[in-house]
């Protein structure tokens, strides 16, 4: 059986840190595929400055052109919203029986997990990897033989930094690959 990794997230542009991020989680999880699943709306956070799905979608496909068993799904954006996990990994299941999908949560999102739709559903029936996260404190949630810890490296990137990078007019280069880069000059997005 496939085991593969649902890494969600808005990807609001997708960086450098996520792809290593998605590396280092296929390694340590004995994963067969990571699905960076774009999300088009988190139901805990506010739209904001929020891109469009298909051009956050776009740009994830560019950034991993060419990189082994990570893969930019547009799955969630066909389900109806708000776009809950639970939802998600349900449909999933349904859709592709051959497969185990297993979710892929940073410290921070542990911290708040028991405010997820469906969360103990999730834990009954979804293997949960959970990866640090800066200032986030997974050690105590470690009882749960569903959810396994693994130390990863971060790079210390976030999407809110560059967005306001680019709105200041300063580089973003060697934080996104470069034909993400490309797009966001070519599009003028974020300015």
């Amino acid at each position: 059986m496939n085991r593969t990794g649902i890494f969600g997230g808005s990807f609001n542009p997708i960086h450098n840190g996520h792809i290593s991020l998605a590396r280092q989680l296929r390694e340590k999880a004995g994963l067969d595929e990571v699905w960076l699943m774009v999300s088009p709306q988190n139901p805990l956070k506010q739209a904001g400055d929020l891109l469009d799905d298909g051009i956050r979608l776009e740009m994830a496909r560019l950034a991993l052109e060419g990189v082994d068993g990570i893969i930019a799904s547009d799955y969630e954006m066909h389900l109806p919203r708000p776009s809950y996990t639970w939802n998600t990994l349900q449909a999933l299941s349904g859709d592709y029986p051959d497969r185990e999908f297993v979710l892929l949560m940073g410290g921070d999102n542990l911290a708040i997990f028991h405010r997820w739709y469906h969360h103990e559903d999730i834990l009954r029936n979804y293997r949960i990897v959970v990866y640090p996260r800066r200032n986030a404190i997974v050690e105590a949630a470690a009882d749960n033989c569903q959810l396994s810890i693994v130390n990863c490296q971060l790079i210390d990137i976030s999407s809110t930094e560059i967005r306001r990078r680019i709105h200041a007019g300063e580089s973003i280069s060697g934080m996104v690959p470069p034909a993400v880069e490309e797009l966001i000059r070519r599009e003028e997005l974020y300015a």
